[in-house]
């Protein structure tokens, strides 16, 4: 897997521009912050995020894979200003569960999701070698 990044444009802050990768794909639907009981784990939007990146992890740990694998995520957030307020903490989270992989990523805001409580949702794209 090799990130892509266009001569002359600025390195993102979190993410890759793109990524090129040849392998299995495997496509992880989108995760909430629930546990493997199906009982949310916070109404706080950074422990939410810390568990919707691990049941990625586990899902494509499935397939053989690991963080480094995964390709591409989507992130449903219920509320942006949310989401820049606790940037930090989304941020170590996001390295406790994904390490230093920056894949290619989008972060929309929607108006909810189909978890009343859930405030987050991120699918994701992996490829194994």
């Amino acid at each position: 897997m090799k990130a892509l990044l266009p001569p002359g444009w600025p390195r993102p802050k979190g993410y890759s521009a793109g990524i090129v990768a040849t392998g299995t794909l495997v496509f992880v639907s989108g995760q909430i912050g629930w546990d493997a009981s199906e009982t949310l784990v916070s109404d706080d939007l950074a422990a939410q995020v810390r568990q919707a990146l691990a049941n990625v992890v586990a899902i494509v740990a499935e397939a053989g894979g690991t963080p480094e694998h995964v390709a591409r995520l989507t992130w449903y957030v219920t509320d942006r200003d949310e989401y820049v307020a606790q940037l930090a903490e989304i941020g170590a989270a996001y390295r406790e569960t994904m390490g230093r992989h920056f894949p290619a990523m989008a972060v929309v805001e929607v108006s909810r999701l189909v978890e009343p409580r859930a405030k987050v949702e991120i699918e994701a794209t992996a490829v194994i070698p």
